[in-house]
């Protein structure tokens, strides 16, 4: 028995139809829509290179059946550049060498964005390192990675104050 499904991934709405309901949200981005920017690296929740944000707030995609999140709003790395500008978190990533290798660069990143919307960030070093520590990055950027987090909330913080 099929099931459709209804998601807005990336602001664009897709409806998709599923022959299996055990289809995870991670292989139906990468391998139906190919949105191959979410990494599958341990399939089993634990490494974070698959990050997304649903409905605004991290997940991780390996461990959620996509028949879950109908009519969820799922946000991808794809989706967090406006046309050529980077997302300030992407930027900060670039400016702050917050990557090596690159492969748990795009789950490093959606978790920092869903941190910081979380409000948890803040100017601490310590509470960053603990909001990012369901990401592991196997080249040990941590230094890097620590250091664009706080840099992408500052920049964020101060255009919502323009706002």
């Amino acid at each position: 028995m099929s099931h459709t499904l209804t998601l807005t991934i990336n602001g664009t709405v897709q409806e998709v139809t599923l022959d299996d309901p055990r289809v995870t949200l991670l292989d139906l981005l990468r391998e139906r829509l190919y949105l191959t920017g979410t990494k599958k690296g341990c399939d089993r929740g634990q490494c974070g290179a698959c990050t997304v944000l649903a409905n605004g707030r991290r997940i991780n995609a390996c461990l959620a059946l996509a028949l879950s999140h109908d009519g969820a709003e799922i946000t991808t790395i794809e989706g967090l550049a406006r046309g050529d500008t980077l997302h300030p978190v992407q930027a900060a990533f670039i400016a702050h060498d917050g990557m090596q290798c690159g492969y748990c660069t795009p789950g490093q990143i959606m978790s920092a964005v869903g941190l910081i919307a979380e409000a948890q960030a803040g100017a601490d070093p310590e509470r960053i390192r603990e909001g990012m520590s369901g990401n592991i990055c196997r080249c040990a950027a941590y230094a890097g990675i620590t250091k664009a987090v706080l840099a992408a909330t500052e920049t964020l913080s101060q255009e919502a104050k323009r706002a």
